[in-house]
């Protein structure tokens, strides 16, 4: 996606945060698809801006920055508040006049995605691609170093400095609810699980885990050597995704 091709926007979440988004239409407001970032990342990134040119070709999409990263307002809760922010794309979206609407999400923005449909609805289809199943997670150096950055105060310096991050201290109060919990409530709406089986930050029994707790109608795809997230993922890979959100119709 060349940044010139996208429409900028400004939107505003339910609880006030602005949200810095944009907008990359297809030729037809038949598919929308909303695209949810990973920690740390943007919209703005080069990994964002292929994903989005690649699935543009199947619907217009509208990409944003949580609350925390990039030009968004606010400091990331990491999960939890993020729903919120995928639900002010989703009604931007909805606004612009796509008929059917499809979120996908990666990394900590698909545990976001899978929140969304399970607590707020409103989707048509939901795409979770290398996503946890729970909080908490600290088995691989990854997360480890995840942890470091959310729950140190000197972790939260440097994702500021190094990545523009800004992440929200404390504790959550109460815990949200976890992913793999979510997905049982996403039904009747389609669920996608895709994961990579060369993951480093998430091995595959989170999918399984959200896979399983998941209703019909779902599928799971184990891709191999696939890594994680938004730079591991190929244009192949992307099209495959782009071909399952336009051919998957709600029930």
């Amino acid at each position: 996606m060349d940044l010139a091709s996208a429409f900028p926007a400004m939107l505003r979440t339910a609880d006030g945060v602005r949200i810095d988004a944009a907008h990359t239409p297809n030729s037809s407001l038949d598919l929308g698809i909303v695209v949810a970032h990973g920690f740390t990342g943007s919209w703005r990134e080069r990994p964002s801006r292929r994903i989005v040119h690649v699935l543009s070709r199947y619907g217009g999409v509208v990409s944003f920055d949580f609350r925390g990263h990039g030009r968004s307002a606010g400091r990331t809760t990491v999960g939890d508040l993020e729903i919120l922010d995928v639900d002010a794309a989703v009604k931007h979206a909805r606004a612009i006049g796509y008929r059917r609407l499809v979120t996908v999400g990666f990394s900590m923005g698909a545990a976001v995605v899978v929140r969304h449909a399970g607590l707020h609805g409103g989707v048509d289809a939901v795409v979770s691609v290398s996503g946890p199943a729970r909080w908490y997670y600290r088995d691989t150096k990854p997360m480890r170093q995840v942890h470091w950055a959310i729950e140190r105060w000197h972790g939260r310096l440097a994702a500021r400095v190094v990545k523009g991050t800004r992440i929200a201290g404390g504790v959550w109060d109460p815990v949200p609810v976890p992913p793999y919990e979510a997905a049982a409530m996403i039904a009747p709406t389609p669920l996608l699980v895709v994961h990579g089986d060369a993951d480093p930050f998430f091995p595959l029994e989170h999918a399984y885990q959200i896979y399983d707790n998941a209703r019909e109608p779902k599928e799971l795809w184990i891709e191999p050597g696939y890594g994680h997230a938004e730079n591991a993922a190929t244009p192949d890979l992307i099209r495959k995704i782009g071909l399952w959100i336009s051919r998957t119709k709600s029930r």
